[in-house]
């Protein structure tokens, strides 16, 4: 579901946004990829895995967000 156009750009636009943000620019890249998957993940079961696009990314990208920073435990870092 991730292969399909714009998935890279919103992925390099997550983790650039975090580098402005954190100091060490390994935890950026970490936590960019873990948000991007995150997303993803959201994003598949609302719609499906096969038509997942980087606008359905994109919808899910807060809620990815919402549950790092609360610390949800059904998602682990």
């Amino acid at each position: 579901g991730m292969a399909s156009a714009g998935m890279g750009d919103i992925l390099s636009g997550i983790i650039g946004g975090l580098l402005g943000q954190l100091e060490a620019s390994f935890e950026a890249a970490v936590l960019g990829v873990y948000l991007h998957g995150l997303a993803g993940d959201l994003g598949a079961e609302q719609s499906h895995m096969n038509t997942l696009t980087a606008t359905d990314l994109l919808a899910t990208l807060a809620q990815a967000f919402r549950i790092v920073e609360q610390g949800d435990e059904t998602w682990h870092v």
